[in-house]
């Protein structure tokens, strides 16, 4: 990969983080989560009495919950990339053992076979007062460090794809557009609770779909990285709308 962020690479780990975002492991823990950093009791979140400093509240928080979050992710892609450089030397043979990986990781996630070690769920347990900016971020941090099994097989081979990057900025880059990918419509969602809710019974019965789809991206990512076409494509792709991958 080029030291400059591909298109391709930019849509893919935005969209990653957005499938992550849907995965049966964080979406219908949502309304929990918020009522968590803020803070306030769901009957309060969903009453439209009083709905002005509700919102303020939420909005604040669910922003710092965000950079919590976020610090850890875009740590580990700045981990993974400076990990590679050091490997540089194997990086070809790094590539294709980590496509196989990221391959096997979207193989999982269709339901293809199953692995034990993926369907434990890990979370760790940190207690925290609910109320203050504080706690909002370290609860964040903590999300972020006991993703379930879920949101790990994507999150693993965005930090893999990352860890192939010429420099450290790429890779924080990628982590930052997964991060946002997870963080918007985590926003959204928390500043619309009560809608989220009413829709939230209408994607349920469309979850597998959701993991299916996050399985064929990660095969099609992989398959790509493997036969090294993602930066051929990601060039085609910049040229194609007229975007100067210069100046990302």
């Amino acid at each position: 990969m080029s030291g400059n962020p591909p298109v391709i690479s930019t849509l893919i780990s935005f969209l990653a983080g957005l499938l992550s975002f849907l995965s049966p492991c964080v979406l219908p823990l949502v309304p929990a989560y918020v009522s968590y950093i803020t803070g306030i009791s769901f009957n309060e979140l969903i009453n439209p009495q009083a709905k002005g400093k509700i919102r303020r509240i939420t909005f604040i928080n669910s922003l710092l919950f965000i950079l919590g979050f976020s610090l850890v992710f875009i740590t580990l892609g700045a981990s993974a990339t400076f990990i590679g450089k050091l490997l540089s030397d194997y990086i070809h043979i790094i590539r294709k053992i980590g496509s196989v990986f990221i391959i096997a990781f979207g193989l999982y996630l269709t339901g293809v076979y199953k692995l034990n070690f993926l369907s434990q769920e890990r979370r760790v347990n940190i207690e925290i007062n609910p109320r203050g900016y504080l706690s909002s971020i370290l609860i964040g941090i903590t999300f972020a460090a006991g993703w379930t099994p879920c949101v790990g097989p994507i999150l693993a081979s965005i930090l893999l794809y990352a860890s192939f990057s010429e420099t450290t900025g790429t890779g924080i880059y990628l982590l930052i557009i997964y991060s946002l990918g997870l963080a918007v419509p985590f926003l959204i969602t928390a500043l619309a609770i009560t809608t989220f809710l009413n829709v939230f019974k209408r994607i349920t019965k469309y979850i597998r779909y959701i993991n299916l789809i996050s399985g064929l991206l990660l095969i099609s990512m992989g398959i790509l990285l493997f036969s090294d076409y993602l930066q051929l494509l990601s060039n085609y792709f910049a040229d194609w709308i007229g975007i100067d991958l210069g100046i990302l």
